[in-house]
């Protein structure tokens, strides 16, 4: 399904979103940027996650038809 490979490319742009406020808050309050970057690392968790569910869903579908 198409919706699922949109859901994917949005984490991975609020993944590079995150990365990059953390790039420009990084000399000014560095709590906020370790905190950007956890965030970042958990769209990028999400990315592979819905990958990897997206192509069992697609191989389930696949097999059922």
């Amino acid at each position: 399904m198409k919706i699922f490979r949109f859901f994917e490319i949005a984490y991975l742009a609020i993944m590079c979103f995150f990365v990059y406020q953390a790039y420009e808050e990084w000399g000014k309050e560095d709590s906020r940027s370790i905190l950007y970057l956890c965030f970042a690392a958990v769209a990028i968790f999400m990315f592979f996650f819905k990958r990897n569910f997206r192509k069992r869903f697609d191989a389930n579908n696949k097999d059922n038809n």
